[in-house]
């Protein structure tokens, strides 16, 4: 197996686990604040989708910069 090939794999592995991260972070709080006001569901709904929008195109941007810098 090719060294490059390692190499790429572990840059994807990072760079698609900290957006996962946020993700699972910005889930436990929205059911939680859900739990303690389900009132306020509509705001907290779309708070937590602009989260995931920018959370999401990070990883893409992250993805896109690996491939162009190991495109042979």
């Amino acid at each position: 197996m090719d060294i490059n090939v390692v190499r790429i794999a572990t840059l994807m592995f990072l760079s698609t686990f900290g957006p996962s991260m946020i993700i699972a972070v910005i889930g436990y709080g929205a059911v939680k604040s859900l739990g303690r006001n389900p009132s306020a569901s509509a705001r907290i709904f779309l708070a937590m989708m602009i989260a995931f929008m920018f959370a999401e195109a990070i990883a893409i941007i992250a993805l896109l910069v690996i491939y162009n810098l190991f495109h042979t």
